[in-house]
């Protein structure tokens, strides 16, 4: 387990083994998110860095026709009432 001790403007020096576990370096930005009382800290990425996180090299693209069909069919679907 790290510590590292909190300074009167409030800040801290992250351990060497944490910034090497998020692999930070200096200029790095960093996440704070707060989840039932518990802090984690994320190496804070670039929307130019999540290019391809969701890709499915099996699922070939969809278009945006067919985006717009499957909503349109969608919200159909939900406003018809159950029999």
């Amino acid at each position: 387990m790290q510590e590292s001790t909190v300074t009167i403007k409030g800040q801290t020096t992250l351990p060497r083994d944490v910034r090497a576990a998020l692999g930070l370096t200096s200029g790095d930005r960093v996440r704070y998110v707060i989840l039932d009382g518990e802090v984690r800290i994320l190496k804070a990425r670039s929307v130019k860095e999540l290019r391809g996180v969701l890709a499915r090299p099996v699922q070939s693209p969809v278009t945006l026709e067919a985006m717009d069909e499957a909503i349109a069919s969608g919200a159909a679907a939900s406003a018809r009432p159950d029999p």
